[in-house]
């Protein structure tokens, strides 16, 4: 039996300042370089006021041999936007493509590795 071809979109909000969309583009590329990441296939797309949106970021993903796309909400905390708007988008953008298997995954919540990166900032050890 043929193993499935998985795909990662990230999904950010989106902005109308190019230099906020460029670091969905980096945390991408960072994935798609990272030797932990189990994905064959990794895009990005923007919820709105952007592009990619979530119908082109699938249809790109099929286009490069997806079976199954997961997608994650590139939030820190559930909201309407992660709840409601992203998994009706996705379930619209799926609709094109019935043979390919889809779900939307919880936003990035509460970890540990996050207040790491608070405390790091908060402390001068990182970016400001």
């Amino acid at each position: 039996m043929k193993k499935k071809k998985r795909a990662l979109i990230i999904v950010d909000h989106g902005s109308v300042v190019d230099e906020a969309n460029d670091m969905l583009v980096q945390v991408m590329q960072m994935l798609r370089e990272d030797d932990e990441c189990e994905f064959e296939i990794v895009h990005y797309s923007h919820m709105e006021l952007a592009e990619p949106t979530i119908s082109q970021a699938f249809d790109a993903c099929v286009a490069d041999g997806a079976d199954e796309v997961i997608v994650h909400p590139y939030f820190l905390f559930p909201g309407k936007h992660s709840t409601q708007d992203i998994p009706n988008m996705v379930r619209e953008a799926a609709r094109k493509h019935p043979q390919v298997s889809y779900r939307v995954t919880a936003p990035l919540g509460i970890d540990n590795k996050i207040l790491k990166v608070v405390l790091e900032r908060t402390n001068g050890d990182g970016p400001e």
